[in-house]
């Protein structure tokens, strides 16, 4: 009955507070309009996600998204210091080919947005059948190593979140 009424949980809890957000006010009748809208959208939109992944929330979550917060801050400084100290002509700008061992689009999307967020990778492309990710990283003294680096720190945490 449960999973009827809320085909994706996840979504109506976004909705809801996206919809909250976006009044800028918290009032009983927001948030009933918010709850009929979480009720709808994903009753109406459940069709188009047949095989929607199965996602592992609690402690492999919030250590992924901890050590994500992390990497951007300490990113943000390194970049920084590159740009203001090491003259271009220095920096070891490299395209890397990272083999992935996750194969479900949302999991894909999920590292290709991680790496994009963190200041000095940018994802570029995702291979035609899935396996692989281009990744250009600013500066990367030891092309393996940073795949190496991208694939324990990120890509295995996400293979527990994702099922």
């Amino acid at each position: 009955m449960i999973r009827r009424l809320f085909p994706h949980p996840v979504l109506a809890a976004l909705i809801v507070i996206v919809w909250t957000l976006l009044l800028n006010d918290v009032s009983v009748g927001g948030l009933l309009v918010g709850v009929a809208v979480a009720l709808i959208v994903p009753q109406l939109t459940a069709p188009f996600w047949p095989n929607r992944p199965k996602i592992r929330f609690g402690w492999p979550m919030l250590e992924y998204l901890a050590i994500v917060l992390w990497d951007i801050v300490v990113a943000n400084f390194q970049v920084a210091w590159l740009i203001l100290f090491r003259p271009s002509s220095r920096l070891r700008s490299r395209w890397l080919v990272i083999p992935l061992d996750i194969h479900s689009p949302e999991a894909i999307t999920t590292l290709a947005g991680t790496i994009s967020l963190t200041p000095g990778t940018v994802s570029a492309d995702v291979s035609a059948d899935g396996h692989s990710l281009l990744v250009h990283a600013l500066d990367a003294a030891d092309p393996q190593a940073e795949i190496q680096r991208i694939k324990d720190r990120y890509e295995a945490r996400l293979k527990r979140i994702f099922r």
